[in-house]
């Protein structure tokens, strides 16, 4: 996603204090949603259930019959609970939210629309009780040096990075660099790094289709946003290259313009398999891996250097 500058400078593995003294990569791990910079604002008035329940209902597409049926209910005591007319037991909102397959965060606000407490608590990566999780992190991005890999909330603003990251946003406009680094607009801003990649038009469809499918996974409205964001933003006349081995959902390749060269990456994404927490659901991995030897070697040049 970045271009590979080869440079001398101190490594730091959080962006947002890039250039700075190094810090601990999860000192700006995910916080609550009321103190996150891109968290939309609170309602004023609580929405109620049913109202809550039809917009994913019908976010999924599916009629009051295709519901009931899949939650083993009669389509009568849906429309209730859809009306307000009835009150759902705490494990009819938990089957309903499992059947629509609502994100973690958006199974809270069903129970507490309904009047019970949350289930599903939402923690800092540096909470004690996510050590686990923390440290299996920390390991991913440290064991895959020398090749970049970073960390991204689920709006794609930076979470946590390896030390190869800072290197490769060089020439990046510092506007873009303020914490909180969303790094899709990193990559395909005219500003960014988006004149480096060789293969813009593929990678660009490629970081488009993604965010659909989040759209359709989460229905948030900043997604949204930032894919119509991003959808706006120009492709230079020069970026033409087309790159054959795209596996769409499993791995895409693209090019960087560099003065090292030209250098030729591939892309995946990890993300927690079965996670009980907000914070873990929404934290996915980007791990980049060189395509071929020459961008190998430039790698482990660069972290020589450092």
């Amino acid at each position: 996603m970045e271009a590979i500058i080869p440079a001398r400078r101190r490594p730091v593995d959080n962006l947002t204090g890039n250039g700075k003294p190094p810090v601990s990569p999860y000192d700006v791990a995910m916080t609550a949603s009321t103190h996150h910079p891109n968290r939309p604002a609170q309602r004023s008035a609580p929405q109620p259930f049913g109202d809550h329940l039809r917009h994913w209902r019908q976010h999924r597409r599916l009629s009051q019959l295709d519901l009931a049926h899949e939650a083993d209910i009669s389509t009568r005591h849906l429309s209730f609970v859809e009306t307000g007319r009835s009150v759902p037991s705490r494990e009819m909102v938990l089957r309903l939210s499992e059947r629509l397959d609502i994100p973690l965060r958006e199974r809270n606000a069903l129970l507490v629309a309904a009047g019970y407490a949350p289930m599903y608590r939402e923690r800092p990566l540096d909470d004690p009780a996510l050590a686990s999780a923390r440290q299996a992190v920390e390991l991913l991005l440290k064991s895959h040096e020398p090749y970049p890999a970073l960390a991204v909330d689920r709006h794609w603003n930076l979470v946590a990075a390896n030390r190869m990251v800072p290197h490769l946003m060089e020439g990046a406009d510092a506007s873009l660099l303020e914490g909180p680094v969303n790094v899709l607009r990193l990559s395909l801003h005219p500003k960014g790094l988006a004149p480096r990649i060789a293969n813009l038009p593929q990678w660009r469809t490629h970081i488009f289709e993604r965010l659909r499918q989040q759209v359709v996974a989460t229905a948030d409205p900043l997604l949204t946003a930032l894919l119509e964001e991003l959808k706006a933003y120009p492709v230079p006349e020069e970026a033409t290259e087309h790159l054959e081995g795209e596996h769409p959902g499993v791995v895409m390749p693209f090019l960087f313009r560099t003065p090292a060269g030209m250098l030729s990456f591939i892309s995946t994404t990890t993300i927690f398999g079965t996670p009980v927490d907000v914070t873990l659901q929404e934290l996915a991995m980007e791990t980049f891996f060189p395509a071929d030897d020459f961008t190998r070697q430039a790698l482990q040049a660069l972290a020589a250097q450092a």
